[in-house]
């Protein structure tokens, strides 16, 4: 909706839904790194792991790169290039960002319920303030309307009363089927308020109309080192209808052994919209990565389910092998792939962070 004399647009009332992330894509948008503060003194790195990572994307679908500009795409070109990575698959975009996380800067698809011949895709255009805690974001803002617009989706601006909503991506995850995992700390924090005016219930109807959601799940809080306060891409994920997998803490001493054993509570009195339990599969975190005294968001859960295959981050840990093997198991019939993220992880995020899915329309 542009103006607020007209009715506003409600996806779920036009029989439209947010697809889960194993559902058919017809591209992965990411954009290139240049913002060389989200990883002081290992930039150099990043641009290598987002070759290796285009690479593997774009052997199962169309790759969508935003760069800064025609000197920024002569440079991620000749990167890319070099890693093998470059191909007819990879489409570049000359659009100015302030960072990378396209996951929450980006626009979030939605797709008919029903599979229609000439199907449109819908794209919900939320607002974007980066996490309620940066101020430069003029161009980020800007991008989820870009990418709807390029992909000629129909854009629709969600509202909650007058209010323009702001969420980001990496704030929800969606079985595909009427349920959404989210976070009490992000949403509902007083001290990072996306939405001043909503609380609980009004979040909930705003999913119902939107997404078409009919069962939220409520978290706790998020993991130690998440700069974007409790997003739920680096404890829980959907990997099935009825299925998650969802972060544990082995050591009792550790800052995120409370609330992680909170949130599996949660999880086990939790039901999917039709009623059933979830089958909750545990994944132990990796040791504490610390960069200047800080703790990173490190965690396996930040994995994306792409076209045939999972990228999956990992740390040089023991624990790397109970991940690979537990989301193999999972996905039996997709590539499971590492993507070594010890340096992706100093920007306070992971795969799942700068990538963005753009499900086929039907």
């Amino acid at each position: 909706m542009n103006r607020r004399s007209r009715k506003p647009i409600l996806p779920a009332t036009l029989g439209y839904r947010m697809p889960a992330e194993w559902e058919p894509h017809e591209s992965t948008w990411l954009a290139w790194p240049h913002f060389r503060d989200d990883w002081p003194g290992k930039f150099e790195p990043i641009q290598w792991v987002y070759a290796d990572i285009i690479r593997n994307l774009a052997r199962h679908e169309r790759v969508d790169l935003i760069v800064n500009g025609a000197e920024a795409e002569r440079r991620a070109r000749a990167v890319l290039e070099k890693a093998d990575a470059l191909s007819d698959n990879v489409c570049f975009h000359l659009w100015r960002t302030d960072r990378v996380w396209t996951r929450d800067s980006g626009c979030i698809f939605l797709k008919p319920t029903e599979a229609k011949e000439n199907s449109r895709l819908l794209a919900l255009n939320f607002d974007f303030n980066a996490w309620a805690k940066y101020p430069n974001y003029k161009y980020d803002a800007k991008l989820g309307s870009r990418i709807a617009k390029a992909t000629g989706a129909r854009i629709v601006q969600p509202f909650a009363g007058d209010h323009r909503v702001v969420l980001e991506g990496g704030s929800i995850d969606v079985n595909g089927c009427g349920t959404l995992l989210t976070t009490e700390e992000c949403l509902l924090s007083t001290i990072q308020q996306r939405n001043p005016p909503m609380d609980r219930m009004a979040y909930e109807q705003m999913f119902a109309d939107y997404f078409g959601v009919q069962s939220v799940i409520w978290l706790g809080d998020g993991i130690a080192g998440d700069d974007t306060h409790g997003h739920v891409d680096d404890i829980t994920r959907f990997v099935a209808p009825d299925k998650v997998v969802t972060m544990i803490e082995p050591n009792a001493q550790d800052e995120n052994y409370a609330t992680l054993q909170e949130n599996l509570g949660r999880l086990k009195a939790a039901r999917t919209v039709d009623g059933r339990k979830l089958e909750i599969v545990e994944i132990p975190m990796p040791r504490p990565v610390i960069f200047e005294g800080r703790r990173l968001p490190a965690s396996y859960a930040n994995f994306y389910i792409a076209n045939g295959e999972v990228l999956v981050p990992v740390f040089n840990d023991p624990n790397d092998r109970i991940a690979l093997n537990t989301l193999a198991e999972l996905f039996p019939t997709s590539e499971i792939i590492p993507i070594y993220s010890g340096d992706l992880i100093w920007g306070f995020g992971a795969l799942h962070c700068m990538t963005q899915q753009e499900p086929t329309a039907c």
